[in-house]
């Protein structure tokens, strides 16, 4: 008969939401609950949200319904970006018990305690200028990669993001103290760490300096995390165009732990959208630091992050973003379509793009996403690459990734699980890149699915 509690998790959005995620599920299971998956019929349901697009509302809502069908006794706390910018609309949903916004939610536990106790409140919410807590957290057990967060929140003012309403100003703890959360990996055995946040590049901001005078920057953290003996590679998550120094890019080029891989959000290649964006930085600046890095590591990943239809984007303004884009020495796409977010100002530009217009350009930009990946697979050929490998997949395959973020998959064999190996790339295919020199093992298959 099962004594102990059960929680289930779901995480909608970013990668920051999932190391978030996973820490508040630490504290689950430190306090006696057994976390089990979404579908087993669980005495708590905790939902993180997202609020970059209107679907990760829409779906927030499905996943809601999802659990009550499941479980109908079961608890449902929902937090995150959504629980922040909508509490009310959340607690409206049937089935929600608790919305705990961005200040209670590493608090979740002690309200679902509260709330099994009697306590009838349902919202807990604050105004997210009285947001100023840095929490670390990182993702531990569900890949041999953990995603650690070294900020949170944005400064900026991008017309389009709602992420400021939703977490606040940026900030971040001392250069010393990620590294003590960095050893805290190094102790469970992780060799991969990505470096995850809202806004990485403007490390820095630590609510706790005296006259909150800056002091550290993310060049800073990431010489010294250098150092730290016990994790083989680091990866730079998303970091703004004009936030990516010539000396973050040189000290990637030369250290052996930071991987040759960056992502980098363009948004447009026209200079007049991003204007009106108020991005910080015009194409030019983006075609220097992707010269700059393949200058020094031609073999580089890059990924670009691409918003199409904007208000405002005509045909000819789409096609500079295309051609721009198309021109850059780039290995793959994120596209998103553009949606009206409530309280921002491109809600109420004029020039309106139509919806089929924006899936029309989603669909092109996919293409050509397609189209730089194979081409950036075909450049691997004939070269050697070190692949760390994670678990081993239910087909009986595992998979991992290169130093330079070409997916790996080949058929299991005992202990390659965090391991790390040399494999050839030898040709490419239909499906990807094949290697047949691989500890005996007829091929692998390095797929670009990811």
């Amino acid at each position: 008969m099962r004594t102990e509690k059960t929680v289930a998790f779901y995480t909608l959005g970013c990668k920051l939401n999932f190391t978030e995620t996973s820490t508040i599920a630490r504290e689950f299971i430190d306090a006696g609950f057994e976390k089990v998956d979404f579908e087993s019929s669980p005495d708590v349901y905790v939902i993180n949200t997202c609020s970059v697009t209107d679907a990760a509302n829409k779906k927030c809502r499905n996943i809601v319904s999802r659990a009550r069908r499941n479980a109908p006794s079961a608890l449902i706390a929902v937090t995150g970006c959504y629980a922040q910018l909508k509490p009310n609309e959340i607690a409206n949903i049937p089935g929600v018990d608790l919305v705990l916004g961005a200040s209670e939610k590493y608090n979740i536990l002690d309200h679902v305690r509260m709330k099994e106790q009697g306590n009838d409140r349902k919202v807990y919410s604050c105004e997210i200028d009285h947001v100023n807590e840095f929490v670390p957290s990182f993702s531990y057990g569900d890949r041999t990669r953990s995603f650690l967060k070294v900020q949170d929140g944005c400064d900026y003012s991008c017309t389009f993001c709602t992420i400021p309403l939703a977490r606040g100003r940026s900030r971040s703890q001392s250069i010393t103290n990620t590294i003590e959360s960095a050893r805290e990996l190094v102790a469970r055995g992780v060799r991969e760490v990505v470096l995850s946040g809202v806004n990485i590049g403007d490390f820095g901001h630590n609510p706790n300096t005296e006259n909150g005078v800056r002091t550290e920057n993310f060049f800073g953290l990431i010489r010294e995390l250098d150092k730290l003996n016990g994790i083989d590679r680091f990866r730079i998550s998303s970091i703004e165009p004009n936030l990516l120094t010539n000396e973050i890019i040189d000290f990637v080029a030369k250290s052996e732990r930071f991987m040759p891989h960056f992502h980098i959000p363009l948004q447009s290649g026209s200079n007049a959208i991003l204007k009106k964006m108020r991005r910080r930085y015009l194409r030019e600046l983006y075609a220097e630091r992707v010269d700059k890095i393949k200058s020094l590591m031609p073999h580089c990943a890059i990924g670009v992050d691409v918003i199409v239809g904007f208000p405002g984007e005509t045909e000819e303004l789409f096609r500079e973003t295309y051609d721009f884009v198309n021109g850059l020495d780039i290995s793959y796409l994120h596209v998103f379509t553009y949606s009206e977010r409530e309280n921002t100002p491109a809600a109420l530009m004029d020039d309106v793009v139509a919806l089929s217009t924006r899936k029309e350009r989603s669909r092109m930009l996919h293409i050509l996403s397609d189209k730089k990946r194979r081409s950036f697979y075909r450049e691997q050929e004939d070269t050697q690459g070190k692949v760390l490998f994670e678990s081993k997949n239910t087909d009986g395959s595992i998979c991992g990734f290169t130093e330079n973020y070409v997916k790996v998959v080949t058929d299991y064999e005992k202990g390659m699980e965090n391991s790390i190996v040399s494999v050839d790339l030898c040709k490419t295919n239909g499906e990807g890149v094949m290697t047949t020199n691989f500890n005996g093992v007829t091929s692998v298959t390095i797929t670009s699915n990811q």
